[in-house]
């Protein structure tokens, strides 16, 4: 955003402080300032002078002899008699009595100061002596026109400098865009010259026109036929017009032109130049149609003009000559029968204002930004209005610009006003209010926040300065109401104020005292520290820990047979390969297992700890289910599974026993089938793709953990996985609550030596080992003494012939006394008593 010094000096009544101070102010509490350019350095030389004679070169049908009057104030020229300067000049407007800006020797061309800088001198051109030059807009840089010299305004005498004359004795300063990209307001002149007076301490007075408005409005001339309709008032919230009459088309003032180039806008005439004018003072964009063109358009004496979303069969040829298709969806301007404009972004050359125009309908409307942004994008369009268009700007300045840019043209450019002034406003948009906001607050969380000590007056000082309302309650603890202007749409928290008066204050004027802090430690986070244990115990059994990304590929779910509906979709996905919030770790986990086994690794073990989300309720603004995870993937090719006995069920089961042994929670672990698919606790853990009838899951006192198991056949094939794959996965949460449930369960380790026995029940084919250790816990905890601890470890299940309809399961009882040594006799008698129960309750035979 480039901004004039002279043109904020405008709109202040104050006077600014010198450039390098208002720089780093500028720098400190409004924006990153990206340059500072002296314009003065490319005018200063350049003098105001008339031309007193003129007479042709003999020998030339172009060049002329000027003698010019500078009023004797350029120094080291040689002057005639009467103190006139002699310059040749070839422009085909070169006359006596005109006042025409002239370069002297040893200027520099301002149009080539900033490239290759062109000096001038005194030379011989056919024989005649020229001292400098008279200049065209285009080597004075302040238009494109170089087939004439610029003819001044009489008013300026000469010897007047020029930069003097036309405000060019100025300083631009380059802020960057992306410091205001949340501040509509600051794209143009009048909002930073706002911010300026209240980083200075300054009362901000506003332009009387832009303060207040009526639609009281009576047409001077005759009147057109003008209509407005919005058909898109989602997108469109306020679409205002006026047409005016006798235009005439021609340059605009050389202030004005000045003004544009000063800020890198090209002068094109005098209707473009007062809509890119008032666009850079306030940041509001403006388009003028020429009236004539659009009720040609339209196929009769009325002109049209519609916001409306672009369909099918729309074409359009834009001012800069490209011929588009406009992206479904887009706001387009449009008269009853065909497109004109791509709203907000760039307009039609078919309605284009040109040097026949002699009516014009003059637009001002509020687009909504996302949608602007996307057909910028869509279209490779980047123009001013894009730039402004995008941020978001307010509906209700609409009004107060509109009329006052209509006044500049009828008052510059011999037009009338021809309509009403015709407005559409979007249902429930208020604009007949100066305040869209009311943000209260207690002086007390300002001054907590900033670390300062303010009063209410300095607080209501530094808002009302830039356009705030404040309202105090006097009481021990003041209160503020603050009443927001409708320009400053970034305010809506009273956080928001705490940043508005820290900024505006001066942050560099908050002391440099620590912060009182309590030394008391801050508690712990008992989820941080489970989570750290948990990977602390994965890491020493071998396991590796990864971490993937929140969102999943709808692809991968489909892949593993969940369903998509209760996933959350992305409408703005980073990538298309993250397009579902994911409702486990487990299939994230999978889809790593067959890179590393084509990479080389033959086993391996992986575990995750994350979040998962689930669709709670497909209501409107209903929140969804967030869980704690913990998964653990183990994979061996054929190769690797042949050293591990049994399924690989068991291999996932070992890791899973060795995390709750760590945890101690071993004793209070059962592993049963599911109790029913509808219990709330099971179905948000069923999201695992795990095969039925080789899963089991994992419960402490009723409450489901989670699922250990082997994974469905489809899944495998799905993903390539090996044959030998199985896992878990738990619920953290839960996990926690029942180790915490269970820390005063300590337990003492004996000091006598351990001492364990094997036993093998042959038992028929259907029952289960967690039938077998089930009773053998049951058992031992009813018959074994108070002193005498047992653990029972699975050691193997063999059936010798799948017809068999016996098979042979093995387990391993560590015994352990905290009295004595325990003798193998006293260990004999337990076995006997659980061989007998087996075979009451079991039909099991002792091998």
């Amino acid at each position: 955003m480039k901004i004039s010094y002279n043109w904020i000096q405008e709109y202040v009544n104050f006077e600014l402080p010198p450039i390098e101070t208002l720089v780093q102010k500028i720098g400190a509490q409004l924006g990153a300032v990206e340059s500072v350019e002296d314009l003065g350095a490319k005018y200063r030389s350049i003098v105001v002078v008339k031309i007193a004679s003129c007479r042709k070169i003999d020998d030339s049908d172009h060049l002329n002899v000027c003698l010019i009057d500078d009023a004797g104030v350029t120094p080291d020229v040689e002057r005639d008699t009467e103190g006139l300067i002699q310059v040749v000049c070839g422009a085909p407007n070169v006359r006596p009595d005109i006042t025409v800006a002239w370069l002297p020797p040893g200027s520099t061309v301002p149009s080539s100061a900033d490239k290759d800088p062109f000096v001038l001198g005194a030379r011989s051109l056919r024989g005649v002596m020229s001292n400098g030059m008279l200049a065209s807009p285009q080597e004075l840089a302040i238009g494109d026109s170089h087939t004439g010299i610029l003819e001044l305004e009489a008013e300026h005498k000469p010897g007047t400098g020029f930069a003097a004359a036309y405000a060019l004795d100025d300083y631009i300063i380059d802020i960057e865009n992306k410091m205001f990209t949340h501040r509509p307001d600051c794209f143009g002149i009048l909002g930073v010259a706002r911010e300026i007076a209240g980083i200075l301490g300054q009362v901000f007075t506003e332009p009387d026109w832009f303060k207040t408005f009526t639609k009281d409005l009576q047409p001077s001339g005759p009147r057109l036929p003008l209509m407005i309709r919005n058909e898109a008032p989602d997108l469109v919230p306020r679409l205002m017009a006026v047409a005016l009459s006798g235009i005439t088309i021609g340059p605009s003032s050389i202030l004005l032109q000045t003004h544009l180039s000063r800020v890198g806008l090209r002068p094109i005439n005098n209707i473009v130049d007062a809509t890119n004018y008032f666009m850079h003072l306030t940041g509001q964009p403006l388009h003028a149609y020429d009236y004539d063109k659009v009720a040609v358009l339209d196929d009769g004496p009325t002109a049209t003009l519609i916001a409306r979303q672009s369909r099918d069969d729309d074409r359009l040829r834009l001012l800069n000559g490209k011929d588009i298709q406009p992206r479904a969806g887009a706001i387009v301007m449009a008269t009853e029968r065909q497109v004109i404009g791509l709203a907000g972004v760039m307009g039609g050359a078919s309605t284009e204002v040109d040097n026949k125009t002699k009516n014009i309908i003059l637009e001002c409307a509020t687009f909504e930004m996302f949608s602007i942004r996307k057909t910028s994008m869509t279209h490779g369009l980047f123009s001013e209005a894009v730039t402004r268009f995008n941020k978001g700007q307010s509906p209700l300045q609409n009004d107060r610009i509109l009329m006052a840019a209509s006044h500049h043209i009828c008052s510059t450019g011999s037009a009338q006003f021809a309509s009403d002034i015709l407005d559409e406003v979007a249902p429930g948009l208020q604009t007949d209010q100066s305040y869209v906001t009311v943000v209260s607050l207690s002086l007390e969380f300002i001054c907590a926040r900033l670390g300062l000590q303010l009063t209410p007056a300095v607080v209501v000082k530094i808002l009302t300065n830039v356009g705030f309302a404040v309202e105090v309650t006097e009481s021990d603890s003041p209160t503020l109401t603050i009443s927001v202007p409708f320009w400053r749409t970034d305010i809506d928290l009273p956080e928001d104020i705490v940043e508005e008066v820290g900024r505006l204050y001066g942050f560099d004027n908050v002391p440099l005292v620590l912060p009182v802090r309590s030394l008391q430690p801050a508690p712990k986070n008992s989820m941080l520290e489970f989570k750290t244990q948990l990977r602390s115990i994965l890491s020493r059994v071998g396991a590796n820990e990864i971490l993937t990304y929140s969102f999943v590929h709808g692809n991968l779910l489909e892949r593993v047979g969940q369903d998509k509906q209760r996933a959350y979709r992305l409408t703005n996905a980073l990538s298309p390969d993250l397009q579902y919030y994911r409702i486990s770790l487990t299939p994230s986990l999978l889809e790593k297992v067959n890179p590393n086994m084509r990479a080389g690794y033959d086993q391996f073990a992986l575990f995750e700890i994350g979040k998962v989300h689930v669709i709670r309720s497909h209501e409107s603004g209903a929140m969804p289910d967030e869980y704690e995870r913990l998964s653990l993937v183990f994979a061996a090719d054929n190769k690797a599974a042949r050293s591990y006995g049994g399924a690989a069920y068991y291999q996932a089961k070992k890791y899973l026993e060795l995390l709750l042994a760590e945890l101690g929670l071993t004793d209070k672990v059962e592993f049963n089938q599911f109790i029913s698919d509808t219990d709330n606790d099971v179905t948000r853990l069923r999201a695992v793709p795990y095969a039925v009838g080789r899963t089991a899951g994992i419960y402490i006192g009723g409450v489901c953990l989670g699922e250990v198991g082997e994974y469905a056949a489809s899944v495998r094939k799905a993903l390539k996985l090996p044959d030998f794959c199985a896992g878990f996965e738990l619920d953290v949460t839960a996990l926690l609550k029942a180790r915490s449930d269970g820390m005063s369960d300590y337990v003492i380790a004996s000091k006598y030596p351990k001492l364990a026995q094997d036993i093998c029940l042959r038992v028929p084919q259907a029952v289960t080992y967690g039938e077998v250790f089930d009773l053998a816990r049951t058992v031992l905890t009813n018959e074994a003494p108070l002193d005498i601890s047992a653990v029972i470890t699975p050691i193997d299940i063999y059936q010798r012939d799948p017809a068999d309809n016996h098979k042979q399961i093995t387990i391993r009882i560590t015994f352990a006394s905290y009295q004595k040594t325990l003798t193998e006799n006293e260990v004999s008698k337990l076995l006997d008593v659980l061989t007998g129960a087996a075979q009451t309750q079991l039909q099991a035979e002792r091998v």
